[in-house]
């Protein structure tokens, strides 16, 4: 186990996200760029490495896919990655064009410590405005093997799988591949329901004009419905930009909130790092009602999903965690977003409020005025109430009663707050020696102000109901 001072003695687990430069149709030099992020990754801790779509032969190679010599040297890459993860902590997520079956696959190669734990090819192969990945590869449900050789093993392969780490409570890994999220049922949605929690996405995707935000809505949705951590990178500096543009843009979302992401249009190589909070996301699941009903409406797609488990070695030694956290967990650092949530916050009680009091037909409330927060909380909320509901201010009954502990400053300001809002104020002195010898009296004597106020209004009703029926008859 790893000691006390490090995230994944805690329930946390490390990611990062790598965009490396490329050079289009250079195996060698990309798996070598690759390998030096990941070397980073593995320096940080992390237990996942994730790299773009077709890294390890560039996205833009376009008829040169095609070519024998670029695949060759494309296989001889990937044998040089494993060999060399050997030694890295973390698993390696590449994406390299590969040959199965006589057809050629996207495809995301999963790899941990010397050997391929699976390959995984891409669902949805966009032919639509500036992509027309069809004319190259063969989309996974067209593949006849559930497993092929590969590097003189025999391997896991498909759209379907799970990496499970059996070692690590509620570590469940699931790749897909750029387009593969844009679609109404994206492959992650059937593993997440499975109980993969970490949603990896190597991705070229090029850039357009207000794309990159479409991007955050897509991760940020998808993680939020799947309640787990989702992975996203984006191809950076190399590639072609003959028909497209690239800014290398790498995000990692935790159920809907943005914990990393990487410069946009960066000159130089990037890695972002974040931990994510596994027993957070299994909580979450568990008290989801409708995330578990969900799963059982898709059994037989959810059953489908294979597991491949693997036993995961966890970095030791100390780790400052690797996440934002807030000092004030329930009130937002970012002032326009407290603006918002104490906006929400006040429109809520004040809806409430005049629900209830045109529900039961009270026009009168009363209220205790300390000077204190909450009280002038629930005092403005009554006041406000009151102006939507079209009734005088006189009709809410303040109340103030200084005890022993009252300060002149607390009392002085629950008397400015009445006034200055235009209620009706009383003063109790509960210091008072009468009442001060017999407490119960006091208590009494309070009861008797709330016990006058409800008879008050029984009255006013009866009478309004009199009215009523005069005026029917």
């Amino acid at each position: 186990m790893p000691e006390f001072h490090s995230p994944y003695s805690h329930g946390f687990v490390r990611a990062t996200v790598c965009v490396p430069a490329v050079r289009v149709a250079d195996p060698a030099f990309n798996v070598e760029r690759t390998l030096g992020l990941a070397r980073r990754a593995s320096e940080a801790g992390a237990v996942v490495a994730l790299f773009p779509e077709l890294g390890i032969s560039a996205y833009t190679c376009d008829d040169l896919f095609h070519q024998d010599a670029l695949l060759d040297e494309v296989e001889a890459a990937l044998a040089q990655a494993v060999e060399e993860s050997a030694g890295l902590a973390p698993v390696l997520l590449v994406g390299a064009p590969l040959r199965f079956e006589g057809k050629l696959f996207n495809c995301a190669v999963v790899i941990y410590r010397g050997r391929v734990l699976g390959i995984v090819p891409k669902s949805y192969l966009p032919s639509y405005r500036e992509f027309y990945e069809r004319r190259q590869f063969t989309p996974a449900r067209a593949a006849a093997s559930r497993e092929v050789r590969f590097l003189g093993e025999t391997v896991p392969f498909g759209n379907d799988l799970l990496f499970d780490a059996v070692n690590v409570e509620g570590f469940g890994l699931h790749v897909e591949i750029c387009e593969d999220v844009w679609t109404p049922i994206p492959p992650s949605s059937y593993a997440a329901l499975a109980g993969a929690t970490v949603l990896a996405n190597l991705s070229a995707s090029n850039i357009t004009v207000g794309k990159a935000e479409y991007r955050r809505d897509l991760c940020a949705a998808q993680s939020g419905k799947c309640i787990a951590a989702y992975l996203y990178s984006a191809a950076g500096p190399g590639e072609s930009t003959t028909d497209l543009a690239w800014d290398g843009h790498a995000l990692i979302y935790e159920n809907n909130e943005l914990l990393a992401e990487s410069e946009r249009f960066a000159d130089s190589e990037q890695m972002i790092v974040a931990d994510i909070d596994l027993e957070r996301l299994l909580q979450d699941r568990m008290r989801m009602t409708t995330y578990n009903d969900a799963a059982s409406d898709h059994q037989e797609r959810v059953r489908a999903i294979r597991r491949v488990p693997f036993e995961l070695e966890l970095p030791k030694g100390k780790m400052e965690l690797a996440r934002h956290v807030q000092r004030f967990p329930f009130v937002p650092d970012d002032p326009a977003v407290r603006d918002l949530r104490c906006f929400e916050a006040y429109n809520i009680q004040v809806h409430g409020l005049m629900k209830r009091l045109a529900a039961t037909g009270i026009r009168k409330v009363v209220i205790g005025v300390s000077g204190g927060l909450d009280s002038t909380q629930a005092l403005i909320v009554a006041a406000r109430t009151m102006d939507r509901l079209g009734l005088p201010r006189t009709s809410i009954l303040g109340y103030t009663m200084p005890g022993f502990a009252t300060s002149d400053v607390t009392l002085r300001n629950a008397h400015a707050l009445m006034r200055s809002l235009g209620i009706s104020a009383e003063e109790i002195d509960i210091r008072d020696g009468e009442l001060l010898g017999n407490f119960p009296q006091a208590l009494s004597h309070i009861g008797l102000i709330n016990a006058a106020y409800v008879i008050e209004q029984a009255l006013e009703r009866q009478q309004e109901g009199k009215e009523h029926h005069g005026k029917a008859q």
